[in-house]
């Protein structure tokens, strides 16, 4: 086996991809793609996402100090990437991309009615750490589409066929391998 060594750089792959929605008051709402997000702490449930400071919802959740994180199924990955590569200061996403918005409890930022899981999050703390700065939140609302839950009240949030971004790729989750603690359980 042989290793070839590269500059350092973001190799950890792949991520989560998310849309982040978010709106200041007497504004549209906007979204931005962000594959720089990750869980923090889980009491209290804290997230963080790391945006690029010339994006323009990077000024609207410094100003607001909230935002939701929309998680991405298969059918929203053309509005995801949409969502990336466009600026809200010049078209409105929701429209363009037929998305919903909709009440979150929580914060005044709108949810996105087509994502299987919506996160409310008020900003805690902003690190600001280069390129991009670190926006800490804590998790105050979430909401599950019910299309997602089964018979005894589970969600199902894996059925929904989510989606990882890897290298400037997107993938779906493919098959499960595994459960948490698989590999210690005892067999009978």
């Amino acid at each position: 086996m042989s290793k070839i060594s590269w500059k350092p750089g973001n190799m950890l792959y792949p991520l989560p991809v998310v849309m982040i929605s978010c709106k200041e008051e007497g504004q549209k709402p906007n979204i931005v793609t962000v594959a720089w997000t990750g869980t923090i702490c889980s009491d209290p449930v804290m997230v963080s996402i790391s945006v690029r400071k010339e994006r323009y919802s990077h000024d609207i959740i410094e100003k607001t100090g909230e935002f939701v994180i929309n998680l991405v199924t298969e059918d929203l990955t053309f509005a995801t990437d949409y969502c990336g590569v466009k600026s809200g200061r010049n078209v409105d996403k929701f429209k363009e991309m037929n998305l919903t918005p909709v009440e979150i409890e929580g914060v005044s930022a709108p949810a996105i009615a087509e994502s299987p899981l919506n996160l409310a999050c008020k900003v805690v703390k902003v690190e600001e750490l280069g390129s991009h700065d670190m926006f800490i939140a804590e998790v105050v609302g979430v909401t599950v589409d019910d299309k997602y839950m089964d018979e005894n009240g589970k969600f199902n949030l894996n059925s929904s066929k989510l989606v990882a971004y890897s290298h400037g790729e997107y993938f779906g989750l493919g098959e499960k391998l595994g459960k948490f603690g698989y590999s210690v359980k005892k067999s009978n």
